[in-house]
């Protein structure tokens, strides 16, 4: 009985089928993950087996791949390229194993390989008188594009065969072999009777880009200034399929073969020895491979490389478990599109796509604006996600992303899912370019971004999204010093409601202290006397203590000795600012700004009224040597006889500056136990390295 709103529904299957065959396979330009083109895929098999008869033969489960593009010369394929039946999970795999087993019962005595699904673009490349003489894509199966001038720029590519060595086989096994998650791969002997060249041969492989080459390629892109891509796989069959050689030519693309297409030769009989043969003629094959004597040891084989796919130095999106007797595969022919001897093993998508509801903007402990993406819900590897990272302002920019497009979405591993980037062929037209915020989320003043500069700010001092981290910050050692103002106690008293910035510090009481977990009399007086002995410290630890970005205990220091009061550091130009060693543009304005702020400078009122106020004077002196008069230090590493502030106060007392980097202008770096990358830098700018009793002698020699 027929049901016509089934059968529209199935027509409309297979139109959606139809285009996004078009966008991969033509276009190179996909709109939908795998994941959601193989539940389509899925759901029109379901109906058409349920109505053998509704089959018609354009529907997209009896043909492979799509119609060639126009711009290339047709190439008929000797036989059908052919593309795979899916696998999501042991049990379909399985399933899969009994139908065929059903069909013919060698299938329970055979042996099993397993390869990587690679996610590249299929080619056929064609061989006379072992001469590389045409390559074309697999188009519909049936017919392909002619792209041969393009692929002889893979240098991966055999030109001409046989090319291979045997002492180069003999290592490429051999590096194999040192992975110990493989227990064994092809070996070095390929049979004898193979080795003769057939005069006509034909050989399917996949082109793809490896992870780190599109990596390089992106960031080479980039700094030129030109469109970078989202996935190598896209890349890839852009590259090959474009009218320009020379432009292929620099792309990073490489080729692994795994199936005789044609032969008029003597060709092996099991995909094994089909992959040592094409390896003894000189062409790559994947050092991945593995061939089992039963189904469950195979899929258990590809179960481990579902949480080992990273080590993979392409993309792959599943396993194929092939038959490995090719007599056996050919008898068991094939069903649709798919040959019934093979199976692709589905990893759990990694890349998806869906909607961009809308980006909001989240304030960091740092003050730092960071963008994140609210998704329609959708499932990326078992989980379901609905917030994505967008990296930071910079990026949306590039990338040109928008609230309302459809984008693509990543998550490898235990890695936060991100978005790769927009599928602007979607785009609704009337959808506005996203603009950063100018005021914070948070607290609703305005934010600050520096020319140059990745990041955006909050810089509001009593920004609450930020309290937690200023006050613990406020309180540290190379600040106010506050003692026994731990994390915690912090916590405590901003959820308490007791202080509301760093000021109110200076507020709080006995009475409000008592009323908090954990203390007591005595702990309480001890704080508060902590807190009242904190605004006895000179100016430079307070100037530390505001957290101005940028302004450090070292600039904090050399502002000091040239402004003596938080009044004359309020009002001066970034000029003056500027020439002050040390004290870059950007610090320069990022000071300016602090303190141009509304509740910046409500803050430092409340810090005056409070007599935490302290001015320097400029006449008074420490210095009891010239030893190091003019010398630049820098201190890296763990020191014995002083720690940080004590050795910074030695070197400036006897005539010798501290900055935080090293440079071409620095003099020495005082080295400690466990250095950082300043060391290196030493190195590499030939700074000399000298010891904490190297610096004294130093000063008792020159004083």
């Amino acid at each position: 009985m027929k049901n016509p709103r089934l059968q529209l529904h199935l027509e409309d299957l297979r139109k959606q089928i139809h285009y996004h065959n078009y966008r991969y396979h033509v276009l190179d330009a996909p709109v939908i993950s795998d994941l959601e083109y193989d539940r389509l895929l899925a759901e029109l098999k379901q109906l058409e087996s349920e109505h053998p008869d509704w089959i018609t033969p354009d529907s997209p489960t009896q043909r492979a791949g799509s119609a060639p593009s126009e711009k290339f010369e047709k190439v008929r394929h000797p036989a059908p390229i052919l593309s795979l039946a899916n696998a999501f999970g042991t049990e379909d795999a399985l399933a899969w194993f009994e139908r065929v087993k059903k069909i013919d019962d060698r299938v329970e005595r055979t042996k099993f390989v397993v390869e990587p699904k690679i996610d590249g673009l299929s080619v056929v490349l064609h061989y006379e008188d072992g001469i590389f003489i045409k390559g074309a894509t697999r188009g519909d199966g049936q017919v392909g594009e002619n792209i041969t001038a393009n692929l002889r720029t893979i240098r991966a590519i055999p030109l001409r065969i046989p090319v291979a060595r045997q002492a180069e086989i003999d290592e490429s096994h051999s590096k194999a072999n040192e992975n110990p998650l493989f227990s064994s791969s092809p070996t070095k002997n390929a049979p004898n009777s193979y080795m003769q060249v057939p005069k006509h041969m034909v050989v399917r492989g996949e082109v793809f880009i490896n992870i780190k080459d599109f990596e390089k390629l992106n960031q080479r892109l980039e700094e030129s200034g030109e469109k970078t891509y989202l996935n190598p796989r896209n890349t890839a069959a852009g590259s090959l399929r474009q009218l320009d050689p020379a432009l292929t030519a620099t792309r990073p693309l490489t080729l692994l073969t795994y199936q005789i297409i044609y032969s008029d030769g003597p060709v092996p009989f099991t995909q094994w020895e089909t992959l040592e043969y094409l390896q003894s003629l000189g062409f790559p094959i994947t050092n991945s491979a593995r061939r089992f004597d039963n189904i469950h040891a195979a899929i258990y084989f590809t179960e481990k490389w579902e949480s080992q796919r990273d080590k993979l130095p392409f993309e792959a999106d599943g396993m194929v478990i092939k038959i490995d007797d090719l007599r056996l595969f050919a008898d068991l022919g094939v069903a649709g599109k798919d040959p019934r001897g093979a199976i692709a093993f589905k990893f759990p998508a990694r890349e998806v796509s869906t909607s961009l509801l809308e980006i909001v903007v989240n304030v960091g402990r740092t003050g730092v604006l960071t963008p994140q993406a609210v998704l329609d819900p959708v499932e990326i590897g078992g989980v379901i996600v609905e917030r994505a990272t967008l990296h930071n302002f910079d990026f949306i920019a590039e990338k040109d992303i928008r609230p309302g497009d459809r984008v693509l979405v990543k998550r490898a591993g235990e890695v936060i899912p991100y978005v790769i980037g927009p599928l602007k062929d979607l785009r609704v037209k009337v959808i506005k370019p996203y603009l950063p915020p100018t005021t914070c989320p948070t607290c609703q003043q305005p934010v600050e971004h520096l020319e140059g500069e990745v990041a955006w700010y909050c810089v509001n001092a009593a920004c609450p999204a930020q309290l937690v981290r200023n006050v613990e910050h406020f309180v540290s050692k190379g600040a106010m010093d506050i003692t026994g103002m731990g994390i915690r106690i912090v916590e405590q008293l901003i959820l308490e409601g007791l202080i509301k910035d760093v000021a109110d510090l200076y507020k709080l009481d006995k009475k409000s202290l008592l009323k908090l977990g954990g203390f007591a009399d005595k702990k309480a007086d001890n704080l508060l006397r902590s807190i009242s002995e904190s605004k006895k410290q000179p100016l430079n630890h307070l100037l530390t203590a505001l957290g101005i970005r940028g302004v450090g205990e070292v600039s904090a220091v050399d502002l000091s000795r040239v402004f003596p009061s938080l009044d004359s550091l309020s009002s001066a130009s970034l000029e003056n600012l500027q020439n002050i060693p040390g004290i870059g543009p950007n610090i320069a304005a990022a000071i300016v700004d602090w303190f141009s702020r509304p509740n910046n400078r409500l803050l430092l009122d409340k810090l005056r009224k409070a007599q935490v106020w302290p001015v320097e004077d400029l006449k008074k002196t420490n210095r009891k040597s010239n030893a190091l008069d003019g010398l630049t230090f820098v201190v890296t590493g763990t020191l014995v006889g002083f720690n940080r502030e004590s050795i910074k106060e030695f070197i400036e007392q006897n005539g010798g500056k501290v900055t935080d980097s090293v440079s071409k202008k620095t003099n020495y770096v005082v080295l400690g136990e466990n250095p950082g990358s300043k060391l290196e830098k030493a190195r590499l700018l030939n700074v000399q390295v000298i010891g904490e009793d190297d610096l004294r002698i130093k000063v008792v020699k020159n004083a």
